[in-house]
């Protein structure tokens, strides 16, 4: 989500909003330092942080801040045991900011930044609100101490190139389109994909060769076309370009047999057995239609976003084998 960018819309549609993070957090919590949740003056809110009792209660004082029109922020040092009966049993410092009018150049100068890529603050709490300074370096944030927060804005996040937009192609593009990955589609047809786009997916079409060549180096490659001699084709140049942390294949044991025997007669044979997933999805989650298998890919392209080099094995493959 685009903290900022959220933020400065919100200021011109809604005149304010309410923005709420955890700053810090230490033994078992509900989310980590950097999650936050953007409250709206009609007690809408876009993000989370975590859920349960915690969240509430922060919605319930973030909501109040709005009303009061109070420019302070409110830091709450929460422990979540006995105070508030959740059993994680950890301690969240949440920050609870408003943003209006006065704050507009300042929130437009921070979505800038947001908009050109992942960068991180240096936070502290002066006159009441939080003040945060660019980070330029890592010394820099080495050398944060005391009252001072590192916050992290934007994501660098993974990219998942699909090939194919049939059945099970359409129903992917939906299960991705909550999780953190951008999404670049190919269909070299006319007509193939859906009119509505989900916001993390980019539409490719024409030679797969020149939608492949765009993918970025570490992505995972997924193929599944209307044509066998097509995926072979694309798999086959993926693999070979050795550039993608994960080249997958959707089909059986036989299909990757079979591709196994054609990809060895152009010379990719080992690399082709080490590194080709087929069939893709997580093993024992059963059943053919479009939404689960594509929950299965979906499922197994987040365990492998985890680990994004080459030829990695991630642990439920290992233990399976």
């Amino acid at each position: 989500m685009e903290i900022w960018s959220r933020i400065a819309g919100l200021i011109a549609t809604e005149g304010a909003c309410a923005l709420v993070s955890v700053l810090a957090a230490r033994g078992s919590v509900p989310r980590e330092p950097g999650a936050r949740m953007i409250v709206r003056p009609d007690g809408a809110f876009h993000g989370t942080i975590g859920g349960g009792t915690l969240e509430w209660q922060a919605l319930a004082k973030a909501q109040a801040l709005l009303v009061r029109g109070d420019a302070a922020a409110l830091i709450l040092d929460q422990p979540l045991g006995p105070a508030l009966g959740q059993c994680c049993g950890g301690h969240v410092t949440l920050a609870i900011e408003r943003f209006a009018a006065d704050d507009r150049d300042m929130v437009a100068e921070l979505a800038a930044v947001e908009r050109a890529g992942p960068f991180r603050t240096r936070t502290l709490l002066h006159d009441g609100r939080l003040q945060r300074v660019l980070i330029a370096s890592d010394e820099d944030a080495m050398s944060a101490s005391g009252t001072v927060f590192i916050e992290t804005f934007g994501e660098s996040l993974p990219t998942v190139a699909l090939f194919g937009a049939g059945h099970v192609g359409k129903a992917l593009v939906l299960a991705l389109a909550p999780l953190p990955f951008r999404v670049t589609w190919h269909d070299g047809r006319p007509g193939a994909f859906v009119t509505a786009i989900p916001s993390n997916v980019t539409l490719q079409s024409g030679p797969f060769e020149t939608a492949l060549d765009a993918v970025p180096d570490g992505a995972q490659v997924l193929v599944m076309t209307h044509s066998h001699a097509l995926d072979l084709a694309i798999v086959a140049a993926a693999l070979a370009s050795g550039r993608f942390a994960h080249v997958g294949l959707i089909g059986s044991a036989t299909k990757r047999a079979r591709f196994l025997r054609q990809l060895e007669a152009v010379g990719l044979g080992e690399a082709a057995a080490a590194r080709l997933r087929c069939p893709i999805g997580l093993a024992g989650l059963a059943g053919k239609e479009p939404a689960v298998i594509a929950a299965s890919v979906a499922a197994e392209c987040l365990i492998l976003a985890r680990s994004r080099t080459i030829n990695a094995e991630p642990a439920y493959r290992r233990q399976s084998a």
